[in-house]
């Protein structure tokens, strides 16, 4: 091999000079670092990325915003709020899927961060429609730049790490860590807001700051693979073609849309749901921290049902365990149509059982089948259409609102 051919064939950090013999030489202690920095900065990465779900699932206000905005504005306006939260994150799904594929994962996390803090800080300190509404559409916009990113940095950085195998246990790994914080921070937001409103929002903008840190540690992982398609190419983005071509990603795609529906309507509906029920038996003052507590034994319970996902997996197999989930959201719904009865909020402790059944086990098969040039595109993609279909869906619930502005 010629000293030229050897030297651009090397990484520009290898330190490289020329023998008498005009043979190539090179440090091997520089070579031994250039082949093991990835796979530690890999590591590195799959380590933090638990703590970064933790710290981005400190929601705070997660159980009690319907009602700060009911009471601020109306029903018909916080519906219309959590639709506008909708569409900033419709709007931005595909772009910022686009940009993680081509700008990077690190890049686009950071971005998430960024937009989250400071939408935090202005749902901390907005009183109006039109500053609750640009706060919605900021973390509508972090949402969307951190969807299918953080999956994309996990599964990447495990193929980088020689750890590709691990992907469903490292998927479940950080949806507990991610849940056992949406518990945590429901029943102490609940608790806060009976201090003050606004509490929990403050708190959730300091929760965003530790996104942010933890984000600024990731390092991009390495791409494998072809090389990223280039001019005509990107436009026509060749390979979402061919994801979208495969059956198995079909089916998962439209389960995917389905169940995120499925899974929210409870999620907006659920504290006037709470509310109405105490109400009958004179308890409404009591209903942020009763749904702050609910919350927290709802993600608690999905906790502990995730434990129970690969096994269940191995034993019905995936297309089954899916199908159950599915059946236990439409099941839910159909009980909380049918009474508001105090008991029936037992049923909420179910929501998220479905989702802990289900979203690990179907990012850990999607991944897989991506390719890295439009990985996030894809997951954006997915998230883009479930969400364009709620939103519409919550947009026509709005004009179910009583005269006054509050709920049926």
């Amino acid at each position: 091999m010629g000293l030229a051919r050897l030297t651009s064939s090397l990484p520009a950090r290898w330190t490289v000079w020329p023998r008498d013999d005009g043979t190539a030489a090179c440090d091997r202690h520089a070579v031994t670092r250039a082949l093991t920095l990835p796979c530690e900065q890999a590591a590195r990465n799959i380590a933090i990325y638990p703590w970064f779900r933790f710290c981005q699932s400190l929601i705070f206000w997660q159980a009690v915003w319907f009602l700060y905005f009911q009471a601020q504005l109306s029903a018909t306006e916080a519906i219309v709020l959590y639709a506008i939260y909708d569409i900033g994150t419709t709007a931005l799904e595909v772009p910022s899927g686009y940009m993680s594929d081509r700008l990077g994962r690190r890049f686009t996390l950071l971005a998430s961060a960024v937009a989250g803090l400071a939408g935090a800080v202005l749902l901390a300190l907005g009183n109006d429609f039109v500053t609750f509404a640009l706060a919605q559409i900021l973390m509508g916009a972090s949402m969307a730049f951190a969807s299918g990113t953080e999956s994309a940095m996990l599964y990447e950085s495990l193929v980088a790490a020689g750890r590709k195998a691990e992907v469903e246990q490292q998927e479940l790994r950080a949806w507990r860590f991610s849940f056992t914080a949406l518990a945590l921070s429901a029943i102490t937001g609940g608790a806060m807001a009976t201090l003050a409103p606004t509490a929990p929002f403050y708190a959730g903008a300091l929760a965003f700051g530790g996104v942010l840190l933890l984000a600024l540690r990731f390092h991009e992982p390495p791409k494998s693979g072809a090389p990223l398609p280039e001019g005509a190419e990107v436009l026509r983005l060749q390979s979402l073609k061919y994801a979208l071509n495969q059956p198995v990603l079909i089916r998962l795609f439209a389960l995917s849309v389905l169940m995120y529906g499925f899974s929210h309507l409870p999620f907006v509906f659920g504290q006037p749901f709470i509310l109405a029920a105490l109400n009958d038996g004179g308890h409404g003052a009591n209903a942020p921290m009763v749904s702050g507590a609910v919350s927290a034994v709802m993600m608690v319970i999905s906790v502990l049902a995730s434990w129970w996902a690969l096994r269940l997996r191995h034993w019905l197999g995936l297309s089954a365990i899916l199908m159950v989930a599915f059946t236990m959201q439409i099941a839910l719904i159909g009980v909380l149509a049918l009474s508001i009865n105090t008991i029936v909020i037992a049923m909420m402790f179910l929501r998220m059982v479905p989702d802990s059944l289900s979203k690990a086990l179907i990012a850990a098969r999607v991944q897989p089948e991506l390719q890295d040039a439009s990985r996030a595109t894809y997951l954006s993609l997915q998230s883009f259409c479930a969400r364009l279909a709620f939103a519409a869906t919550l947009y026509l619930a709005s004009f179910g609102t009583a005269s006054d502005g509050t709920m049926p």
